[in-house]
């Protein structure tokens, strides 16, 4: 019976945009025997992927709301499900495992949990880079002409105003297994309903704007590739390298990691002023910049735009271009899971068109009102029989 219900899990979670793959190996499981007891897993498995209060989730379970609420709470402590606080109301929702449960347990991870994880990693490929995209760093928006506001990493976090950082959980994870790289640790920020959680479960600790800006300039100087979700209000930002960081690494083994990834700038290289000192080879984390015929040359199907060799070119001949790119930038967070669910053919990928014009921020205001004017639990219920949630 134990081991059925992680099974049942595993299929669980896989129906969630993320995805969780059946691997050959069975390391899956292992991980979700590390992470859940056999109770947890089967309360797992009777959320939704919408936010409800713990009396609603009671009700339908059959249990006491207080003894509901003391489940869900040390469940969203652990990082096995999500807890969305909206003033003194707070709401669960089951969490997809990438990105979610593995980032939740930043504050808990241990050596044996790296080694489990490396070996599944390689089957998140496609729905991981989906989910994030790449900026240039500041230095490289100041010396192109045409940017839009989405793609300026620095006003995106000054029209913030609720901010956190935690530890990178790759360069944690790679510290672990004893193969840690020098880059700064505490590195990962995050914005909004995700602070909210990392501050209120202690994965996390609340800075301030100004505080958040000196981290992303800590970030350029030590040649992190800077990576926010991928939508206009994003959740995160993650100062990537591609020796620790799971995007970055598979990207890395794309083939042609700039067809993969979200981004709307490239690497231009003005002959006539490069000295081929090679700074731009060294800062490079997708091998993107060679030297050929006696000059360098930026290979533009490595390329993902991220500005880093133009921040610290010494003759000035590295600059960033336009990408041609026909995607669109979804709105928020639950817009771009619904979307990765579409591309999956998942039922939560019908409500995609709903979330188009949402706000996350405003839809989670809006739910201590949903569910007390008693129109909560039928609409939830009425989309769930649908198999949309």
């Amino acid at each position: 019976m134990a081991e059925t219900v992680y099974v049942e899990l595993r299929e669980f979670l896989d129906r969630l945009p993320g995805g969780y793959p059946e691997t050959p190996t069975g390391k899956e499981l292992d991980i979700l025997r590390k992470f859940f007891t056999p109770e947890e897993a089967e309360l797992t498995m009777k959320l939704r992927q919408f936010p409800e209060p713990a009396g609603a989730i009671a009700k339908r379970l059959g249990i006491p709301a207080a003894e509901a609420e003391q489940k869900l709470e040390s469940m969203a402590r652990k990082g096995l499900i999500l807890s969305l606080r909206s003033g003194k109301d707070r709401f669960y929702q089951a969490a997809q495992f990438v990105v979610g449960i593995h980032e939740f347990h930043v504050d808990s991870i241990d050596r044996e949990y790296v080694e489990l994880a490396e070996e599944i990693d390689p089957y998140f490929a496609d729905t991981v880079v989906k989910q994030f995209r790449v900026v240039p760093v500041n230095s490289a928006v100041e010396a192109t002409t045409t940017i839009g506001s989405y793609d300026m990493v620095r006003e995106m976090v000054k029209g913030q105003t609720e901010v956190a950082v935690a530890d990178c959980i790759c360069r944690k994870a790679q510290h672990l297994v004893d193969r840690g790289c020098d880059k700064p640790l505490e590195s990962c920020l995050i914005f909004g309903l995700g602070a909210r959680y990392y501050v209120d479960y202690g994965k996390g600790r609340k800075i301030d704007v100004d505080e958040a800006l000196k981290i992303l300039d800590r970030a350029e100087e030590a040649g992190l590739v800077l990576a926010p979700t991928n939508c206009k209000e994003i959740i995160n930002i993650c100062c990537c390298c591609s020796c620790c960081c799971g995007v970055l690494k598979l990207l890395k083994m794309h083939e042609r990691p700039a067809e993969a990834v979200y981004t709307n700038f490239q690497a231009r290289i003005d002959s006539d002023l490069c000295n081929e000192c090679e700074t731009c080879v060294e800062r490079c984390q997708m091998e993107a910049l060679v030297s050929r015929e006696g000059s360098m040359r930026v290979d533009p199907d490595r390329c993902i735009g991220c500005g880093l060799c133009v921040s610290t070119c010494p003759s000035g001949a590295m600059s960033l271009i336009s990408r041609p790119s026909d995607l669109v930038l979804p709105e928020g967070q639950m817009h771009m899971t619904a979307l990765l669910a579409r591309d999956r053919g998942l039922g939560f990928g019908k409500l995609a068109p709903l979330m188009k014009g949402g706000n996350d921020e405003a839809s989670v205001k809006r739910l201590p009102l949903l569910y007390k004017s008693g129109l909560g639990r039928p609409l939830v219920n009425f989309m769930a029989k649908r198999g949309w949630i």
